[in-house]
């Protein structure tokens, strides 16, 4: 897979995986409506199919998913929460993106 279509995949996966788990955050934290639990679900059930389409083992897919995850959590952090994410939120990012590229992009003889 190119490098460019596993990264927006891994971004797809984790803007699923955060909207299943913020939903149900607004129905226990703010009193929103139960009904926001079955988009939840249905996000949640989409996140897990996109994690199967990666093309590697999985445990160095949820691995380099987590520094995606990271990323894409400080950019809803900025563009959902509303609080600018400081100089060390963006470091700590990008520190976790390299860590992602490292595990998927290194050389592989199997």
């Amino acid at each position: 897979m190119h490098p460019l279509n596993t990264f927006l995949l891994f971004v797809l996966t984790a803007i699923a995986e955060i909207v299943g788990c913020y939903l149900p955050y607004l129905y226990l934290s703010k009193g929103k409506s139960i009904w926001l639990l079955v988009p939840a679900a249905l996000s949640l059930a989409l996140f897990a199919w996109l994690l199967s389409l990666h093309p590697t083992a999985a445990g160095r897919v949820y691995a380099a998913y987590g520094g995606v995850y990271i990323a894409v959590a400080i950019v809803w952090l900025w563009q959902v929460d509303g609080i600018r994410p400081s100089g060390w939120d963006l470091i700590g990012a990008g520190v976790a993106l390299c860590g992602m590229a490292i595990i998927m992009f290194a050389p592989r003889t199997a």
